[in-house]
């Protein structure tokens, strides 16, 4: 394993040569975008690529993978690998399930949470407390929480009218929150097609347009974990033990205590994922749910750096190829194509600029390539266009990963009273 040395900063903690994020830099960049897709939106003749309905269900698709990576987060700046992930967001399902069919929609998002807090738990115990390697207990607790799911809903759900071992029956849903006032007039500056203020438009209006209690309260969620973790001194105490247990031993941090809440947290949000896709993106627990959403959710945080905002974008970002798959099928992921091409060809010229002449030769001949099959074929193989949101994360991974920093301590066993 590589060892990642930290970048020199400058007197506001940024490392030097980089812009710091603020809000009118993050302003510039949603333009940017949304320029970019009313450019493409022109060019391809495509109106789906940034409809209103494609932002909507890029959240449903997104929220799971970001609360899960949310998760994932948690537990790893305290310095514990939580590959569990993917069996905490299951127990969670099923939580989800139970609690939201028998007793109603809002206990399905306590038991979703309690579940998958049960298996963060365990998770702590196994690896804090007796110290198995991380990777070995989170691949477990995955095998088990798959088999004991499928027992629960059998006896649970058997003989339930519309319910069996693999699902549940149909569960009420959240309320959702549509601003009338707003949401009718942004649709009709949606539909004139108008260059960029129609995406704003369609981004607002996705916004204000039955937008889910729970998916609300998801962003919220993000919003809460980068204050704690970087504005409290809790915070703080949290994230030394993942840089370095033994220095914040000897300054009385208890890193036992941080590191079982970060991970019993990190099972609760990993649980709430899991919860959300049984309440609000099925309206029903199903055997198989999850989807390896859990995995996705860790390459999502690892794309954004262990913070909380390229955690968000990450999750974002493969939320809204796999609606593309989904809603346009082939066409529109062939329209993505011409994006991508221009993104590596971009790639291409700054990796040129930082010396990096292989990686720019090969973003290039990339670049070509996709530009070549964009220009050579009107539609993508349904085959094919299943694979995007999947290619999609490993390119991103495999372009960003240079620029990484893990927690130095991260999967790192400590016992108390160790040195270094």
């Amino acid at each position: 394993m590589s060892v990642a040395t930290d970048p020199v900063t400058n007197v506001h903690g940024t490392p030097q040569g980089r812009v710091r994020l603020t809000w009118p830099w993050l302003l510039i960049g949603i333009a940017g975008v949304l320029v970019i897709m009313s450019l493409l939106r022109i060019i391809t003749g495509v109106d789906d690529l940034s409809s209103s309905g494609t932002i909507r269900a890029t959240l449903i698709a997104a929220v799971p993978i970001g609360l899960a990576g949310l998760g994932g987060l948690w537990s790893e700046r305290a310095g514990v690998v939580n590959i569990g992930l993917e069996g905490m967001m299951i127990l969670g399902t099923f939580g989800a399930g139970y609690f939201g069919y028998f007793y109603g929609p809002w206990q399905g998002v306590l038991g979703a949470i309690l579940l998958g807090a049960a298996g963060g738990l365990l998770h702590a115990v196994a690896t804090v407390y007796f110290g198995v390697d991380h990777i070995v207990s989170g691949v477990s607790i995955n095998i088990i929480a798959a088999g004991a799911v499928q027992y629960l809903a059998g006896m649970a759900f058997s003989g339930v009218p519309g319910g069996g071992q693999t699902q549940s029956p149909p569960i009420d849903r959240l309320p959702s929150i549509t601003i009338s006032g707003l949401s009718e007039p942004l649709g009709e500056i949606e539909q004139k097609n108008w260059f960029f203020v129609s995406e704003v438009a369609a981004v607002l209006r996705a916004f204000v347009t039955n937008m889910s209690s729970l998916t609300v309260i998801a962003i919220g969620l993000f919003v809460l974990t980068w204050w704690i973790l970087w504005r409290t001194g809790f915070g703080l105490r949290l994230r030394s033990v993942g840089e370095s247990p033994a220095a914040a031993e000897s300054l009385g941090v208890n890193v036992y205590r941080y590191k079982f809440i970060a991970v019993i947290a990190s099972g609760g949000l990993a649980g709430l994922a899991g919860g959300f896709l049984a309440l609000v993106a099925a309206n029903a627990f199903r055997d198989g749910q999850t989807g390896g959403r859990g995995y996705i959710g860790l390459a999502a945080m690892i794309f954004g750096n262990w913070r909380p905002g390229g955690l968000f974008a990450g999750a974002t970002l493969f939320g809204y190829t796999d609606t593309l798959r989904l809603r346009g099928g082939g066409e529109t992921v062939h329209a993505l194509l011409l994006l991508v091409a221009v993104f590596l060809v971009m790639l291409a010229i700054w990796q040129w600029r930082q010396h990096g002449r292989t990686s720019a030769l090969i973003a290039a001949i990339l670049g070509v390539i996709v530009a070549g099959i964009f220009f050579a074929s009107n539609e993508i193989p349904n085959e094919l266009a299943t694979m995007t949101p999947y290619v999609t994360t490993l390119l991103v991974l495999a372009v960003f990963s240079q620029n990484l920093r893990m927690p130095a301590a991260d999967g790192k066993i400590y016992r108390k009273g160790s040195v270094g």
